[in-house]
């Protein structure tokens, strides 16, 4: 890795944001309604990192990005993130999000579960709400009880997460499951 930097890509879904450091990835952002609103919000978040050409470890997984959104089952794990600034707890929830299967999906209480904690899954909910490395963390695979959708604070909200859950062909068992 390089010093650093941010890049927009295009998706199957939109333009989507990359920023990198020294350490790898450091944050992925998912399509804003329009390329410059994305563009702004990832200068504005990783200033003073300038836009530039991504080196070639954020190019694989520009691509892998790229690939997991027109359909191919990838899990992006060997995509390297920097967690610096990401309490323990979340980065625990996020290891656990990292590692559920493309076309599944898991809910807030069985990562509590997995974590130790059935109590913890409303935590788990606020940790994947401030998720910065959407999709490579797919926290849009993870559902409330019953496969009912829960939330999803990236843009474009739930149907962002109807969408890219229907790219994997993941189904959620609920009423929502329709909107697919």
């Amino acid at each position: 890795m390089d010093a650093g930097g941010f890049a927009l890509f295009d998706t199957a879904i939109g333009t989507c944001g990359i920023a990198w450091g020294p350490r790898g990835i450091d944050g992925v952002r998912l399509p804003e309604a329009h390329p410059e609103s994305a563009r702004s919000r990832m200068a504005r978040r990783f200033a003073p990192r300038p836009e530039a050409d991504p080196p070639p470890d954020v190019l694989r997984a520009i691509d892998s990005v790229r690939a997991l959104m027109e359909g191919q089952p990838l899990d992006l794990l060997d995509i390297a993130l920097d967690y610096e600034g990401v309490t323990e707890l979340h980065r625990r929830i996020y290891e656990i999000a990292r590692r559920i299967p493309p076309g599944r999906t898991r809910s807030y209480g069985e990562i509590a579960a997995e974590l130790g904690d059935k109590s913890l899954a409303r935590a788990v909910g606020q940790a994947l709400g401030l998720n910065p490395f959407a999709p490579v963390v797919p926290c849009h695979r993870v559902l409330a009880a019953g496969g009912r959708l829960g939330g999803f604070s990236a843009p474009g909200g739930l149907d962002a997460k109807l969408r890219m859950l229907a790219i994997e062909g993941a189904r959620p068992d609920s009423d929502n499951a329709s909107l697919f």
